[in-house]
Protein backbone atom coordinates (compact mmCIF):
# COMPACT_ATOMS: atom_id res chain seq x y z
CA UNK A 1 0.00 0.00 0.00
CA UNK A 2 1.16 3.45 -0.60
CA UNK A 3 1.52 5.91 1.97
CA UNK A 4 -1.14 8.09 0.98
CA UNK A 5 -3.29 6.10 0.57
CA UNK A 6 -3.31 5.60 4.44
CA UNK A 7 -4.48 9.43 4.39
CA UNK A 8 -7.70 8.30 2.58
CA UNK A 9 -10.25 8.69 5.82
CA UNK A 10 -13.40 8.90 6.57
CA UNK A 11 -14.42 10.15 10.32
CA UNK A 12 -16.49 7.52 11.61
CA UNK A 13 -15.39 4.44 9.71
CA UNK A 14 -12.94 2.14 10.23
CA UNK A 15 -12.18 -0.54 7.41
CA UNK A 16 -9.67 -3.62 7.38
CA UNK A 17 -8.99 -6.58 3.86
CA UNK A 18 -7.71 -10.17 5.06
CA UNK A 19 -7.19 -13.24 3.57
CA UNK A 20 -9.48 -16.01 4.02
CA UNK A 21 -8.83 -18.74 1.53
CA UNK A 22 -12.00 -18.20 -0.53
CA UNK A 23 -9.98 -17.17 -3.64
CA UNK A 24 -7.79 -19.94 -5.16
CA UNK A 25 -4.95 -17.29 -5.30
CA UNK A 26 -3.72 -16.38 -1.71
CA UNK A 27 -4.49 -12.63 -1.67
CA UNK A 28 -7.48 -10.38 0.28
CA UNK A 29 -10.90 -11.80 0.02
CA UNK A 30 -12.80 -10.54 2.61
CA UNK A 31 -13.36 -6.93 3.61
CA UNK A 32 -14.58 -5.80 6.77
CA UNK A 33 -16.78 -2.28 7.17
CA UNK A 34 -17.43 -0.90 10.58
CA UNK A 35 -18.91 2.24 11.57
CA UNK A 36 -17.74 3.60 14.98
CA UNK A 37 -22.03 4.59 15.78
CA UNK A 38 -25.10 3.34 14.19
CA UNK A 39 -24.86 5.04 11.01
CA UNK A 40 -27.65 5.85 9.07
CA UNK A 41 -27.63 3.62 5.87
CA UNK A 42 -29.45 2.69 2.48
CA UNK A 43 -28.97 0.60 -0.20
CA UNK A 44 -29.88 -0.60 -3.88
CA UNK A 45 -29.85 -3.86 -4.78
CA UNK A 46 -29.89 -5.80 -8.28
CA UNK A 47 -33.41 -6.23 -9.91
CA UNK A 48 -32.36 -9.66 -11.68
CA UNK A 49 -35.08 -12.25 -10.15
CA UNK A 50 -32.37 -14.62 -9.60
CA UNK A 51 -31.14 -12.99 -6.08
CA UNK A 52 -28.28 -14.06 -4.45
CA UNK A 53 -27.98 -14.95 -0.54
CA UNK A 54 -26.47 -11.99 0.56
CA UNK A 55 -28.93 -9.65 -1.30
CA UNK A 56 -31.53 -11.22 0.39
CA UNK A 57 -30.06 -10.65 3.96
CA UNK A 58 -28.75 -7.57 2.65
CA UNK A 59 -32.40 -5.88 1.99
CA UNK A 60 -33.75 -7.44 5.77
CA UNK A 61 -30.36 -5.92 6.86
CA UNK A 62 -31.28 -2.46 5.92
CA UNK A 63 -34.50 -2.53 6.44
CA UNK A 64 -33.54 -0.77 9.67
CA UNK A 65 -32.22 2.76 8.22
CA UNK A 66 -28.76 1.65 10.59
CA UNK A 67 -25.85 -0.45 10.22
CA UNK A 68 -22.86 -0.64 12.24
CA UNK A 69 -20.67 -3.16 9.97
CA UNK A 70 -20.67 -4.71 7.09
CA UNK A 71 -18.75 -7.88 5.53
CA UNK A 72 -17.53 -8.39 1.90
CA UNK A 73 -16.15 -11.62 0.45
CA UNK A 74 -14.86 -12.08 -2.72
CA UNK A 75 -14.06 -15.51 -4.77
CA UNK A 76 -17.60 -16.94 -3.93
CA UNK A 77 -20.70 -15.33 -4.96
CA UNK A 78 -23.26 -17.50 -2.61
CA UNK A 79 -26.13 -17.23 -5.67
CA UNK A 80 -27.95 -19.97 -6.61
CA UNK A 81 -27.05 -21.72 -3.27
CA UNK A 82 -30.67 -22.62 -1.76
CA UNK A 83 -31.65 -22.56 1.85
CA UNK A 84 -28.37 -23.48 2.74
CA UNK A 85 -26.32 -20.42 1.00
CA UNK A 86 -29.19 -18.18 2.80
CA UNK A 87 -28.35 -19.44 6.34
CA UNK A 88 -24.85 -19.49 5.23
CA UNK A 89 -25.28 -15.25 4.34
CA UNK A 90 -26.87 -14.98 7.94
CA UNK A 91 -24.30 -17.20 9.58
CA UNK A 92 -21.76 -14.88 8.37
CA UNK A 93 -23.33 -11.57 9.61
CA UNK A 94 -23.94 -13.64 12.96
CA UNK A 95 -20.10 -14.11 12.70
CA UNK A 96 -19.48 -10.54 12.29
CA UNK A 97 -21.34 -9.23 15.10
CA UNK A 98 -20.12 -11.94 17.59
CA UNK A 99 -16.61 -10.42 16.91
CA UNK A 100 -17.63 -7.06 16.97
CA UNK A 101 -19.93 -7.72 19.86
CA UNK A 102 -22.87 -5.88 18.09
CA UNK A 103 -26.08 -6.59 17.06
CA UNK A 104 -26.65 -9.33 13.97
CA UNK A 105 -29.37 -7.11 13.07
CA UNK A 106 -27.25 -4.40 12.34
CA UNK A 107 -24.53 -6.34 10.10
CA UNK A 108 -24.71 -6.71 6.13
CA UNK A 109 -23.01 -8.95 3.60
CA UNK A 110 -22.25 -8.93 0.37
CA UNK A 111 -20.62 -11.61 -1.64
CA UNK A 112 -18.90 -11.71 -5.41
CA UNK A 113 -17.24 -14.16 -7.34
CA UNK A 114 -18.28 -17.84 -8.29
CA UNK A 115 -21.84 -18.91 -9.02
CA UNK A 116 -23.49 -21.99 -7.32
CA UNK A 117 -20.55 -22.95 -5.17
CA UNK A 118 -21.69 -23.26 -1.01
CA UNK A 119 -20.04 -20.60 1.11
CA UNK A 120 -17.15 -22.02 3.27
CA UNK A 121 -18.14 -19.51 6.49
CA UNK A 122 -15.79 -21.12 8.84
CA UNK A 123 -13.03 -19.24 6.60
CA UNK A 124 -14.42 -15.90 6.91
CA UNK A 125 -14.77 -16.89 10.75
CA UNK A 126 -11.09 -18.10 11.18
CA UNK A 127 -10.18 -14.70 9.57
CA UNK A 128 -12.71 -12.55 11.08
CA UNK A 129 -9.99 -11.41 14.05
CA UNK A 130 -7.23 -10.66 12.08
CA UNK A 131 -10.07 -8.61 10.17
CA UNK A 132 -11.04 -6.93 13.77
CA UNK A 133 -7.56 -6.69 15.07
CA UNK A 134 -6.86 -5.13 11.41
CA UNK A 135 -9.60 -2.09 11.32
CA UNK A 136 -7.95 0.74 11.05
CA UNK A 137 -9.34 4.72 9.28
CA UNK A 138 -6.47 4.49 6.96
CA UNK A 139 -7.28 0.98 5.57
CA UNK A 140 -9.99 1.64 3.26
CA UNK A 141 -7.94 0.74 0.32
CA UNK A 142 -7.14 -2.29 1.09
CA UNK A 143 -10.78 -2.91 2.04
CA UNK A 144 -10.84 -2.21 -1.89
CA UNK A 145 -8.53 -4.42 -3.22
CA UNK A 146 -10.26 -7.38 -0.99
CA UNK A 147 -13.49 -7.06 -3.23
CA UNK A 148 -11.63 -7.44 -6.20
CA UNK A 149 -12.89 -10.37 -8.75
CA UNK A 150 -11.32 -10.20 -12.16
CA UNK A 151 -11.17 -6.04 -11.46
CA UNK A 152 -8.03 -5.17 -13.05
CA UNK A 153 -7.51 -2.51 -10.80
CA UNK A 154 -8.89 -1.14 -7.29
CA UNK A 155 -11.70 1.51 -7.73
CA UNK A 156 -12.32 4.19 -5.23
CA UNK A 157 -12.73 7.77 -5.11
CA UNK A 158 -13.08 10.67 -2.35
CA UNK A 159 -14.80 14.15 -2.55
CA UNK A 160 -13.79 16.64 0.43
CA UNK A 161 -15.71 19.83 1.05
CA UNK A 162 -16.70 22.38 3.19
CA UNK A 163 -20.22 23.26 5.09
CA UNK A 164 -20.52 26.35 6.91
CA UNK A 165 -16.90 26.29 7.21
CA UNK A 166 -16.28 22.56 8.37
CA UNK A 167 -15.07 20.16 6.11
CA UNK A 168 -16.82 16.56 5.46
CA UNK A 169 -15.96 13.82 2.96
CA UNK A 170 -17.71 11.59 0.69
CA UNK A 171 -15.94 8.61 -0.73
CA UNK A 172 -16.63 5.06 -2.01
CA UNK A 173 -15.24 2.19 -3.33
CA UNK A 174 -16.24 -0.41 -5.63
CA UNK A 175 -15.56 -3.67 -7.94
CA UNK A 176 -16.73 -4.38 -11.37
CA UNK A 177 -15.52 -5.36 -14.68
CA UNK A 178 -17.77 -8.17 -16.34
CA UNK A 179 -21.54 -8.40 -16.30
CA UNK A 180 -21.88 -5.15 -16.32
CA UNK A 181 -25.62 -3.88 -17.09
CA UNK A 182 -28.56 -1.33 -16.16
CA UNK A 183 -30.33 -2.06 -13.08
CA UNK A 184 -26.74 -2.55 -11.14
CA UNK A 185 -24.04 -4.55 -12.75
CA UNK A 186 -21.43 -7.17 -11.56
CA UNK A 187 -20.92 -4.65 -8.98
CA UNK A 188 -20.72 -3.82 -5.51
CA UNK A 189 -20.40 -0.05 -4.03
CA UNK A 190 -19.96 1.19 -0.83
CA UNK A 191 -20.48 4.88 -0.25
CA UNK A 192 -19.49 7.03 2.66
CA UNK A 193 -19.84 10.25 4.46
CA UNK A 194 -19.53 12.24 7.93
CA UNK A 195 -22.23 14.18 7.08
CA UNK A 196 -25.08 13.63 8.87
CA UNK A 197 -28.36 12.71 6.82
CA UNK A 198 -31.97 12.43 7.24
CA UNK A 199 -32.69 8.93 6.09
CA UNK A 200 -35.59 9.27 3.61
CA UNK A 201 -34.06 12.18 1.70
CA UNK A 202 -30.69 10.22 1.97
CA UNK A 203 -32.76 7.35 -0.16
CA UNK A 204 -34.17 9.32 -2.26
CA UNK A 205 -30.70 11.35 -2.93
CA UNK A 206 -29.07 8.18 -3.27
CA UNK A 207 -31.32 6.33 -5.92
CA UNK A 208 -31.01 9.25 -7.90
CA UNK A 209 -26.92 8.79 -8.08
CA UNK A 210 -27.53 4.88 -8.74
CA UNK A 211 -29.77 5.66 -11.60
CA UNK A 212 -27.74 8.56 -13.27
CA UNK A 213 -24.61 6.62 -12.86
CA UNK A 214 -24.49 3.32 -12.16
CA UNK A 215 -27.80 2.65 -14.02
CA UNK A 216 -26.40 4.09 -17.00
CA UNK A 217 -23.06 1.77 -17.74
CA UNK A 218 -22.90 -1.24 -20.03
CA UNK A 219 -20.26 -3.14 -20.59
CA UNK A 220 -22.02 -7.05 -21.80
CA UNK A 221 -25.65 -6.68 -21.13
CA UNK A 222 -25.57 -9.22 -18.09
CA UNK A 223 -27.42 -8.26 -14.79
CA UNK A 224 -25.72 -9.91 -12.34
CA UNK A 225 -27.25 -12.24 -8.97
CA UNK A 226 -25.33 -9.99 -6.42
CA UNK A 227 -25.31 -6.54 -7.38
CA UNK A 228 -25.39 -4.30 -4.34
CA UNK A 229 -24.77 -0.25 -3.25
CA UNK A 230 -24.99 1.22 0.11
CA UNK A 231 -24.82 4.41 1.64
CA UNK A 232 -23.15 5.09 5.35
CA UNK A 233 -23.57 8.13 7.03
CA UNK A 234 -21.91 8.67 10.02
CA UNK A 235 -22.81 12.20 11.39
CA UNK A 236 -19.19 12.36 12.83
CA UNK A 237 -18.17 15.97 10.71
CA UNK A 238 -19.67 17.68 13.37
CA UNK A 239 -21.72 19.74 10.75
CA UNK A 240 -25.88 20.15 11.79
CA UNK A 241 -27.53 17.60 10.08
CA UNK A 242 -28.62 18.24 6.32
CA UNK A 243 -31.93 19.57 5.39
CA UNK A 244 -33.10 18.55 1.71
CA UNK A 245 -33.47 21.85 -0.79
CA UNK A 246 -30.74 23.31 1.10
CA UNK A 247 -27.41 24.76 -0.05
CA UNK A 248 -25.13 22.16 1.72
CA UNK A 249 -27.67 19.75 0.89
CA UNK A 250 -27.09 20.49 -2.93
CA UNK A 251 -23.15 20.09 -2.03
CA UNK A 252 -24.00 17.08 -0.89
CA UNK A 253 -25.65 15.81 -3.77
CA UNK A 254 -22.79 16.80 -6.36
CA UNK A 255 -20.70 14.92 -3.99
CA UNK A 256 -22.28 11.76 -3.83
CA UNK A 257 -23.09 12.24 -7.98
CA UNK A 258 -19.19 12.78 -8.45
CA UNK A 259 -18.26 9.58 -6.19
CA UNK A 260 -20.90 6.94 -7.99
CA UNK A 261 -20.03 8.71 -11.40
CA UNK A 262 -16.44 8.47 -10.95
CA UNK A 263 -16.54 4.37 -10.10
CA UNK A 264 -19.21 3.53 -12.74
CA UNK A 265 -16.38 5.10 -15.22
CA UNK A 266 -13.90 3.21 -13.66
CA UNK A 267 -16.29 0.03 -14.12
CA UNK A 268 -16.64 0.71 -17.75
CA UNK A 269 -12.59 1.36 -17.85
CA UNK A 270 -11.91 -2.28 -16.51
CA UNK A 271 -14.54 -3.96 -18.70
CA UNK A 272 -13.29 -7.61 -18.80
CA UNK A 273 -10.89 -6.76 -21.96
CA UNK A 274 -11.53 -3.11 -22.55
CA UNK A 275 -9.87 -0.70 -24.36
CA UNK A 276 -12.05 1.93 -25.16
CA UNK A 277 -14.92 3.86 -23.11
CA UNK A 278 -17.67 5.42 -25.58
CA UNK A 279 -20.40 7.94 -24.35
CA UNK A 280 -23.13 7.29 -26.49
CA UNK A 281 -25.46 10.11 -26.29
CA UNK A 282 -29.11 10.17 -27.75
CA UNK A 283 -30.81 13.73 -28.00
CA UNK A 284 -34.09 14.87 -29.56
CA UNK A 285 -36.14 11.76 -28.22
CA UNK A 286 -39.57 12.40 -27.51
CA UNK A 287 -39.30 11.53 -23.58
CA UNK A 288 -35.77 10.85 -21.67
CA UNK A 289 -37.13 7.38 -21.44
CA UNK A 290 -37.32 6.63 -24.70
CA UNK A 291 -33.89 9.10 -25.16
CA UNK A 292 -32.04 5.94 -22.47
CA UNK A 293 -33.80 3.02 -24.04
CA UNK A 294 -32.39 3.82 -27.40
CA UNK A 295 -28.88 4.91 -26.05
CA UNK A 296 -28.81 1.10 -24.55
CA UNK A 297 -30.04 -0.54 -27.75
CA UNK A 298 -26.38 1.34 -29.14
CA UNK A 299 -24.76 0.79 -25.92
CA UNK A 300 -25.24 -3.31 -25.66
CA UNK A 301 -25.06 -4.24 -29.36
CA UNK A 302 -22.11 -6.66 -29.76
CA UNK A 303 -21.65 -5.29 -33.52
CA UNK A 304 -21.38 -1.75 -32.50
CA UNK A 305 -19.19 -2.67 -29.38
CA UNK A 306 -16.75 -4.59 -31.68
CA UNK A 307 -16.67 -1.94 -34.18
CA UNK A 308 -15.22 0.42 -31.43
CA UNK A 309 -12.26 -1.91 -29.94
CA UNK A 310 -11.97 -2.12 -34.50
CA UNK A 311 -12.02 1.52 -34.64
CA UNK A 312 -14.11 1.22 -37.65
CA UNK A 313 -16.64 4.17 -38.11
CA UNK A 314 -19.58 1.85 -38.52
CA UNK A 315 -22.73 3.94 -38.53
CA UNK A 316 -24.50 1.97 -39.98
CA UNK A 317 -24.60 -0.32 -37.22
CA UNK A 318 -25.31 2.27 -34.68
CA UNK A 319 -28.22 3.51 -36.76
CA UNK A 320 -29.72 -0.56 -36.88
CA UNK A 321 -29.18 -0.03 -33.01
CA UNK A 322 -31.93 2.89 -32.86
CA UNK A 323 -34.08 1.19 -35.58
CA UNK A 324 -34.53 -2.19 -33.32
CA UNK A 325 -34.69 -0.27 -30.12
CA UNK A 326 -38.76 -0.02 -30.01
CA UNK A 327 -38.64 3.56 -29.73
CA UNK A 328 -40.99 5.87 -32.33
CA UNK A 329 -38.49 8.31 -34.84
CA UNK A 330 -38.25 9.93 -37.87
CA UNK A 331 -35.17 7.99 -39.50
CA UNK A 332 -35.00 11.14 -42.19
CA UNK A 333 -34.25 13.53 -39.08
CA UNK A 334 -31.87 11.54 -37.25
CA UNK A 335 -28.31 12.53 -37.21
CA UNK A 336 -25.13 10.72 -36.23
CA UNK A 337 -21.49 11.91 -34.99
CA UNK A 338 -18.74 10.30 -33.42
CA UNK A 339 -16.93 13.32 -31.88
CA UNK A 340 -17.06 16.00 -33.81
CA UNK A 341 -17.56 14.35 -36.95
CA UNK A 342 -20.85 13.96 -38.64
CA UNK A 343 -21.58 10.80 -40.26
CA UNK A 344 -25.01 10.63 -40.90
CA UNK A 345 -27.32 14.23 -41.89
CA UNK A 346 -31.04 13.92 -41.63
CA UNK A 347 -30.85 9.90 -42.32
CA UNK A 348 -27.82 10.17 -45.05
CA UNK A 349 -24.08 9.75 -44.54
CA UNK A 350 -22.31 12.56 -45.47
CA UNK A 351 -19.44 12.45 -47.56
CA UNK A 352 -16.84 9.97 -47.22
CA UNK A 353 -13.69 11.11 -46.11
CA UNK A 354 -15.91 12.13 -43.08
CA UNK A 355 -15.09 7.98 -41.64
CA UNK A 356 -10.91 8.52 -41.77
CA UNK A 357 -11.55 11.80 -39.60
CA UNK A 358 -13.91 9.25 -37.48
CA UNK A 359 -11.63 6.43 -37.39
CA UNK A 360 -8.74 9.38 -36.30
CA UNK A 361 -11.33 10.18 -33.39
CA UNK A 362 -11.51 6.15 -32.47
CA UNK A 363 -8.09 5.94 -32.01
CA UNK A 364 -8.73 7.68 -28.54
CA UNK A 365 -9.08 6.04 -24.99
CA UNK A 366 -12.32 7.69 -24.89
CA UNK A 367 -14.75 9.01 -27.30
CA UNK A 368 -18.56 10.35 -27.70
CA UNK A 369 -21.15 8.37 -30.39
CA UNK A 370 -24.12 11.69 -30.67
CA UNK A 371 -27.36 10.37 -32.10
CA UNK A 372 -30.00 13.53 -32.43
CA UNK A 373 -33.40 12.46 -33.35
CA UNK A 374 -34.56 15.51 -33.99
CA UNK A 375 -37.86 14.87 -32.91
CA UNK A 376 -38.50 16.03 -29.02
CA UNK A 377 -36.45 17.19 -25.89
CA UNK A 378 -35.89 14.08 -24.38
CA UNK A 379 -32.19 13.11 -24.05
CA UNK A 380 -29.77 10.87 -22.13
CA UNK A 381 -25.80 9.42 -21.92
CA UNK A 382 -24.61 5.88 -21.40
CA UNK A 383 -21.34 4.46 -20.66
CA UNK A 384 -20.14 1.58 -22.81
CA UNK A 385 -16.81 -0.40 -23.47
CA UNK A 386 -15.95 -1.94 -26.38
CA UNK A 387 -15.79 -5.92 -26.85
CA UNK A 388 -12.74 -7.63 -27.81
CA UNK A 389 -10.64 -10.71 -27.58
CA UNK A 390 -9.70 -10.24 -23.77
CA UNK A 391 -13.66 -10.36 -22.74
CA UNK A 392 -13.98 -13.49 -25.25
CA UNK A 393 -10.76 -14.99 -23.56
CA UNK A 394 -11.31 -13.71 -19.38
CA UNK A 395 -14.92 -15.21 -19.91
CA UNK A 396 -14.45 -18.42 -21.45
CA UNK A 397 -11.85 -19.61 -18.68
CA UNK A 398 -13.51 -17.65 -16.02
CA UNK A 399 -13.98 -20.99 -14.08
CA UNK A 400 -11.31 -23.83 -15.53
Amino acid sequence: MKKDETKIKIPGFRFSGVIAGIKQAKKPDVALIVADRPAKATAVFTTNRLKAAPVLQGQKAIRGGKLRAIVVNSGNANAATGPKGLKNAFATAAAAAQALKISKSEVLVSSTGKIGIQLDVGKIRRALPAAVQGLSAGNFTAAARAIMTTDAFPKWHVVRGKIGGKPFTVAGFGKGAGMIEPHMATMLAYIFTDLDLPVAAMRKAFRSAVDATFNAISVDGDTSTNDTAVLLASGASGIPPLKPGTAPWRAFEKALHEVCQYLAWMMVQDGEGATKIVEVQVRGAKTARSAKKIAYSIARSPLVKTSFFGQDPNWGRVFAAVGYSGETFAPSRVDIFYGPVPLVRRGLPTPVANEARAHKVMKNKSFRVLVELNGGRGESKVWTSDLGYGYVKINAEYRT
